[in-house]
């Protein structure tokens, strides 16, 4: 596993409930799904504060189910300084949710860490 560290996601799958576990995964991936769509919105628009608070939130829903890499890369979305463009910032964001879901959704049929 490399996209979601094992001690966070491994221990709410192995603390919750599955049904319960499976609900934050979903839960998780419709906020992963608005969120990124606020990115764009806002990149295309030049809005720079929206296009921050959204990586924001990225970063702390990450950051709660244990997807590390996707957490770093929205904290790295968040910085004013970082001169990474916000179309390639947003095509590193997607790979990293993509890894990130596939991790939870073996987790989540496995009711544990893969």
């Amino acid at each position: 596993m490399s996209a979601i560290d094992p001690e966070v996601a491994g221990q709410l799958a192995a603390e919750l409930p599955r049904d319960v576990f499976v609900s934050i995964v979903r839960t998780f991936e419709q906020d992963l799904a608005r969120l990124v769509r606020q990115m764009i919105d806002a990149a295309r628009a030049g809005q720079v504060e929206e296009y921050r608070r959204a990586a924001h939130g990225l970063a702390g829903a990450a950051g709660s189910i244990g997807a590390k890499s996707l957490e770093s890369l929205a904290r790295q979305a968040m910085r004013s300084d970082d001169r990474t463009p916000a179309q390639q910032m947003i095509l590193g964001i997607g790979d990293a949710a993509k890894a990130a879901l596939a991790e939870l959704a073996a987790m989540s049929a496995k009711g544990g860490p893969a």
